[in-house]
């Protein structure tokens, strides 16, 4: 970017400061354009989102409110409109719209979205509501009478011991655990590739901290935890078993000379990119382009030189704060 003062370059700066939001502070890495001759700075619109999206999603964690898509989906497994969803919550006509747009809630109306995802507490809040004689309440009593009837499949029950609890934080990148997300993006770093599993790992690491990094949030949902070989998903074992018993994945074994055994991965199931955003895709092909070529060892040595690693090393079971994501050296 051009100063609109020198007309020259100016260069990325980024620092911590803190923010005010709702009479709060909260630390972010701010990002700004800085003018090297007069020492000016200044905030494009794409830092400016960046900036501000830091702010309110450390507002959203700390008071436990629901992010925008969390709140349509709540309303779109009942099948209700918005302004009915409002009525049945006891809010003003168009606010849960609002909401589902990004408005941040009150902290009151947060709990009473979050007590609606619960089919059992949504389906007293129909009986209490005055929406009796409308055509569209018999057709979301029944929809919320059979989510209550559904039982959790055994794997279901699996990931979520293992995949994480089903919130966003700053350790899930602000999205929401999704597993299939990241069956996909398994599948999407081994056709076509031949990736050892440890390189394998580093390589959902960078495309989901690589997201965060330009777009305030990761692409899965995955935690992260800083093992001696580099940055790897939480419970990872696991999740390739589970790969492997839905049959989404064949999995061969080699023996190296110094006594290790290598996990290389082969897909039995396509790729479906309707999973992704174009700019999630383009960061898995970039990331997929830059590590392609590089040895696993360089691409766990690459790893230890990110600071999401090396000042997190110490606690190997803890996950990874994505906020180191603003600091990656690779893409």
């Amino acid at each position: 970017m051009l100063s609109p003062i020198t007309g020259k370059e100016m260069v990325v700066k980024k620092e911590w400061r803190k923010m005010t939001y709702r009479k709060e502070e909260f630390d972010i890495l701010f990002h700004s354009w800085y003018c090297v001759d007069t020492k000016e700075e200044f905030e494009d619109e794409v830092f400016a989102e960046l900036n501000y999206n830091q702010v309110v999603n450390q507002y959203r964690e700390k008071y436990n409110i629901p992010f925008p898509d969390d709140i349509k989906n709540i309303r779109e497994q009942y099948n209700l409109p918005a302004i009915r969803m409002a009525q049945v919550l006891g809010f003003g006509d168009n606010t849960y719209r609002h909401y589902e747009s990004g408005e941040m809630p009150t902290q009151a109306n947060a709990r009473l979205i979050q007590m609606a995802a619960d089919p059992n507490k949504f389906l007293e809040m129909l009986r209490l509501s005055d929406l009796h004689d409308d055509k569209q309440f018999a057709k979301a009593k029944s929809n919320v009478e059979k989510l209550c009837k559904q039982q959790v499949s055994d794997n279901e029950m699996i990931l979520g011991r293992f995949f994480g609890e089903k919130m966003r934080d700053r350790f899930t990148g602000y999205s929401l655990p999704d597993f299939t997300k990241f069956k996909e993006m398994v599948l999407f770093f081994i056709i076509d590739s031949d990736v050892w599993k440890t390189k394998l790992n580093k390589m959902l690491f960078y495309a989901d901290f690589v997201n965060y990094k330009y777009h305030n949030r990761s692409i899965s949902g995955a935690r992260y935890c800083p093992i001696d070989m580099g940055p790897v998903p939480d419970n990872f074992n696991t999740l390739f078993d589970i790969l492997l018993k839905e049959n989404v994945l064949d999995v061969s074994y080699h023996s190296f000379s110094d006594g290790g055994v290598g996990e290389k991965y082969t897909p039995l199931k396509s790729f479906d990119e309707s999973m992704f955003t174009p700019d999630e895709l383009e960061i898995m092909r970039n990331v997929k382009e830059r590590l392609k070529n590089i040895s696993t060892q360089d691409v766990i040595e690459l790893s230890h030189q990110e600071k999401a690693w090396s000042k997190n090393r110490t606690n190997k079971s803890h996950p990874i704060d994505y906020s180191f994501a603003y600091e990656l050296s690779l893409l």
